[in-house]
């Protein structure tokens, strides 16, 4: 797999390219507080907010793993998977401040028996098979 030389995102401003402590990029409601992963630009979706001002943030690096599963079996067209097809995993992480649910792949070389409901998850970034990277989420070790 060729890397680009400089830093790409898979979907440029989701998140930070930062190797070390990557963050992902929402917004907050500044009438309610409310906070959106992905961006959210035009109304406040919480019922009791009338609000259409938000501010970007960067979200919590850290969370709990809320749930998680595999991705087993190739998805059906129109999709298309790699042949051979190859497993991976998927986390559902609670984060630590905002206390929403954020999606994403488990990082390479997690193994999906050694994962445990409530244990402490940490973004980090890979590239993916074109040399874009995208946000993984892996146990604090």
């Amino acid at each position: 797999m060729d890397h680009p030389t400089v830093m790409q995102p898979a979907l440029p401003g989701w998140f930070t390219l930062d190797l070390v402590r990557p963050q992902l990029l929402g917004t907050r409601c500044t009438s309610c507080g409310t906070y959106y992963f992905p961006r959210q630009t035009t109304f406040c979706r919480n019922p009791d907010c009338a609000g259409e001002t938000f501010e970007e943030v960067p979200l919590s690096r850290t969370g709990t793993l809320w749930s998680y599963t595999n991705a087993a079996y190739a998805p059906p067209e129109p999709y298309i998977a790699k042949e051979p097809y190859e497993p991976f995993g998927i986390a559902a992480v609670e984060l630590e401040r905002e206390r929403m649910i954020v999606l994403g792949q488990l990082a390479r070389g997690v193994d999906l028996a050694t994962l445990t409901v409530g244990q402490r998850m940490e973004l980090a970034l890979e590239p993916l098979d074109d040399g874009k990277y995208t946000w993984k989420w892996k146990p604090i070790a």
